[in-house]
């Protein structure tokens, strides 16, 4: 090695060392924290919250929110479970209270340490980890004017020979498809295996998440779709179409409400605290209603649309404890599978 050092490189050594020691490089002050969360994809597409959600935080936080996304909250616990301690997330937003268990079975999420105050749901909320920022009903959503007649009753599309074709999420990958796996257990019991074998002649095809099944619905591939109660709101406020309907069953109606967590890993505990306290506030919550389509957590209902306000309720609602689901999620799935392959 060289025992000398030409006196310009000497200079840009000692500059380099003296903004090392003092850490006042100037590109490294103008530096943003990055807060990296996890959703499903249709949170941030063109016409989700996502967007309008960044934007609102980032104007309060003087940080960057940078979304990754996966098709769907089955396939986001997946991603999570494969990615482990090893995870770029912060924050997961999207599971529901079917995956709540199994993702707080992975070790990987901590306390939210965040004061909820009063939510707008219609069950109690206690949960130390996840948080709520959304919840609606299951239903299959439909077009009067293709399907005047629809089935009045969850166990008439079940025992109808002549029901309607349906399209439906695969409970493997879909929270949808979870929660018509939980609703149909709710309703039908031990004998959901059999009810699950009289409704597979009518499901046209089973998709890997909400959106291509929603997708071939409209495209009028399907009779029905499962969704959600406050699907058709969105064809009211934006189409201007009132033809979309969801059925309205008597036995009741699975229930899904959406949580975020905060990952164990996670290098900004209190940015992501910082943007879990936002969620429930309202300019978080005010982009659900009309991008997510869904019933925001924390937003009273007078502050809803009126044409959620207008829309049909369940009587009753269906909401099988998380521990429950996770102790029983394998067996519910075998039986899903082996009713649909006969």
């Amino acid at each position: 090695m060289p025992r000398f050092i030409h006196s310009a490189a000497a200079l840009s050594l000692a500059v380099a060392l003296t903004l090392a020691l003092t850490g006042a490089p100037a590109r490294a002050e103008d530096e943003k924290p990055v807060l990296t969360v996890y959703t499903y994809s249709s949170f941030i597409s063109e016409w989700g919250p996502g967007g309008p959600i960044k934007e609102r935080f980032e104007a309060e936080c003087g940080c960057e929110l940078e979304w990754v996304s996966t098709d769907d909250a089955g396939t986001l616990l997946s991603r999570l479970k494969l990615e482990g301690e090893g995870t770029d997330a912060d924050v997961v937003l999207g599971l529901d209270t079917n995956l709540m268990a199994e993702a707080e079975a992975t070790g990987l999420f901590q306390p939210h340490g965040v004061e909820a105050g009063a939510l707008e749901l219609p069950v109690p909320w206690t949960d130390a980890t996840f948080l709520p920022f959304d919840w609606g009903w299951f239903a299959f959503v439909y077009d009067e004017t293709r399907l005047p007649n629809p089935p009045e009753s969850l166990t008439a599309l079940v025992e109808a020979e002549d029901a309607p074709a349906i399209v439906i999420q695969d409970p493997r990958t879909s929270s949808p498809g979870l929660g018509l796996l939980v609703w149909m257990k709710e309703v039908f019991g031990d004998g959901a295996g059999d009810a699950w074998a009289k409704l597979a002649p009518k499901v046209v095809t089973v998709t890997q998440g909400w959106s291509e099944a929603y997708g071939l619905f409209l495209e009028g591939e399907a009779d029905m779709v499962l969704s959600y109660t406050t699907s058709p709101a969105y064809h009211q406020i934006v189409e201007g179409d009132d033809a979309k309907k969801a059925a309205i069953f008597p036995e009741g109606h699975g229930m899904q409400v959406e949580v975020a967590g905060i990952t164990r890993v996670t290098d900004n505990a209190e940015l992501a605290r910082a943007f879990l306290r936002f969620m429930l506030s309202e300019p978080f919550q005010s982009a659900i209603p009309e991008r997510n389509w869904m019933y925001p957590a924390g937003l009273p209902a007078a502050s809803l649309p009126p044409a959620f306000g207008a829309l049909p309720t369940p009587e009753k609602s269906l909401l099988t404890a998380p521990e429950q689901f996770a102790e029983n999620r394998r067996t519910w799935i075998d039986e899903w599978l082996a009713a649909m392959s006969r």
